[in-house]
């Protein structure tokens, strides 16, 4: 019952709530892009990378839009970069497990150079993006983050294309 009430408050602040940030007024300084985290909730551990291969386990499809981060959901949810944890950026993210209150999440790419790179794989265009992109998928690497600070579902990803996610995970990298 909890997790019913839970779903719906969610759902009711989504429709509520603006769907862009307003504008900052024109005397406030514009941040750049990619410079500075969101506000993270206090006590929570921040998202970061671990290699695929350290991270294996079961992958299955189980996607439900009930306001969790649930596999074969695509979210998201700030990623930082790899060279500077301090900086990154908004990015949306395939949920392909989760450990307790941890979300194990692929992050997505826009950018064509991952066509054919080996750690990549293509997943074709989606509801995850606006503006119909492409995009590519890096399996080498998982994201953990935990689960509040996801902060909405993009889309499902079709089973099929997760299928063949699913299928590069236990080929290359031990996820069973």
């Amino acid at each position: 019952m909890v997790k019913i009430l839970k779903s719906l408050l969610r759902r009711i602040a989504q429709s509520v709530a603006p769907t862009r940030p307003p504008e900052p007024p024109p005397s406030a300084p514009v941040p750049r892009a990619g410079t500075a985290p969101p506000p993270r909730p206090p006590g929570r551990p921040q998202p970061r990378h671990v290699p695929t291969h350290e991270r294996g386990r079961h992958v299955e499809y189980a996607p439900n839009l009930d306001g969790d981060a649930d596999p074969g959901e695509i979210v998201w949810t700030w990623v930082p970069f790899e060279d500077d944890p301090a900086q990154g950026k908004d990015r949306p993210v395939l949920v392909v497990g989760r450990s307790d209150r941890t979300v194990l999440g692929l992050m997505l790419s826009s950018k064509d150079r991952r066509d054919g790179e080996h750690n990549w794989l293509a997943l074709g265009t989606g509801a995850w993006d606006y503006e119909g992109r492409p995009s590519w998928i890096r399996l080498d690497r998982v994201l953990e983050v935990h689960q509040d600070l996801v902060r909405r579902e993009g889309a499902v990803l079709d089973r099929k294309r997760f299928d063949q996610v699913a299928a590069r995970l236990r080929q290359e990298y031990g996820w069973s």
